[in-house]
């Protein structure tokens, strides 16, 4: 008698096993993360992108501890027993929940990453059996480069106002009570060229920026004499360094070293990185700039070239380093404005270094100076 309820078991379990296929080969053919419970709300199948977003382990676990959403729970619950459980509330932005399916907007959190997700529950179809599938579209990119785009109009529009408003400013002057007053006049003029000078930088690095933007996809085609280049740029920035009172010193640029790469966009990598130097390091009264193999760099997978640029300067505290390569950012707005600083050498200088499948290294303390290691691929491969 106990074998003959073995094989009633036995042949119950076929059914179950071969439906739980028909159903992972059903949700297989949707590119979106997707999953599938049965009646008893337990995780019957989920598409290779489902299981990438929420781990390879949810087969067989009750939906519940898979996403711990109040809401999207609630919303299972209601596509598999519609007359037992309220339905979801509306979001007034999505289609309203509709006699067989909801759609709901979900903000969750999987191995430490914040996702904001349009989740849509609906019943499985009739002939996979009783259940419902749960598809989510992960709109966290979306709402990431939405929010990026206000707070890059946000920061270009204050970054232009300051100066245009300082210029309406000087010109309602000089039209009234400084009409006649020659000094006056001058030192104004003196002002509003320099920031119409502002103005003309950040217009230029923001058409810059754009560049880059829209190539740093397309492999560089062309080759770079790198020793060359670095003492192009500073010999154009000699007199900078001169006057700043810097002395330069240089390793490795007397030996032969040839890279692909776009000579020009690597020479604003540089003379950013070195004009820099010389603005916020240049109290230190030395630079150094060294050129060096590395045999085999991990990130790169391969060898690679690596420019040091060294200052001896006030250095920067270790909490500004991660942003410092940010649109915008500054770690001493007001020093950088008067220094000429429109807040975006850095991010050309990432973007371009991304285009040459680079890195970019930040090493500074506060006391202690500043350096930055530019590491370019000894060969670019495709891709």
């Amino acid at each position: 008698m106990p074998h003959a309820s073995a094989r009633a078991l036995s042949r119950r379990a076929l059914p179950v096993r071969d439906n739980a296929r028909r159903v992972s080969g059903f949700l297989d053919g949707v590119p979106l993360p997707m999953l599938a419970v049965d009646r008893q709300a337990r995780v019957v199948a989920a598409n290779p992108p489902a299981m990438s977003l929420l781990g390879t382990d949810i087969l067989n676990r009750p939906f519940v501890t898979v996403l711990r959403h109040p809401s999207i729970v609630q919303a299972v619950d209601w596509v598999l027993d519609p007359a037992g459980t309220p339905a979801p509330a509306a979001d007034p932005e999505l289609p309203a929940p509709s006699e067989h399916a909801a759609t709901l907007r979900a903000q969750f959190a999987i191995e430490g990453r914040d996702i904001l997700a349009e989740v849509t529950v609906a019943p499985l179809p009739a002939p996979l059996g009783r259940g419902a599938t749960v598809a989510l579209v992960d709109r966290s990119v979306a709402e990431e480069g939405e929010m990026m785009r206000r707070d890059f109009v946000a920061n270009v529009s204050h970054e232009l106002k300051t100066p245009l408003t300082a210029m309406i400013g000087f010109i309602e002057t000089l039209r009234g009570p400084a009409r006649d007053d020659t000094r006056a006049r001058d030192r104004f003029l003196d002002i509003m060229e320099r920031e119409a000078g502002r103005m003309n930088r950040l217009i230029s690095d923001l058409l810059s920026l754009s560049r880059v933007q829209a190539e740093e996809r397309r492999r560089p085609s062309g080759e770079v004499d790198l020793p060359g280049l670095l003492n192009s740029v500073l010999a154009t920035l000699a007199p900078r360094a001169e006057a700043a009172g810097v002395v330069v010193r240089t390793e490795g640029l007397g030996q032969p070293v040839r890279l692909p790469g776009d000579a020009d966009q690597l020479t604003q990598v540089f003379q950013n990185l070195v004009e820099n130097a010389l603005k916020y390091g240049g109290s230190g009264g030395s630079l150094r700039v060294a050129l060096a193999r590395v045999p085999h760099e991990p990130v790169l997978r391969g060898p690679g070239w690596a420019v040091t640029i060294e200052d001896r300067g006030e250095g920067i505290e270790e909490q500004h380093l991660p942003r410092l390569t940010e649109r915008f950012y500054r770690v001493d707005p007001h020093r950088s404005r008067e220094q000429g600083g429109t807040g975006l050498g850095l991010a050309i200088v990432k973007h371009i270094l991304n285009r040459h499948r680079g890195r970019l290294r930040i090493e500074s303390r506060r006391g202690e100076g500043s350096r930055f290691t530019v590491i370019l691929p000894e060969r670019l491969t495709r891709g």
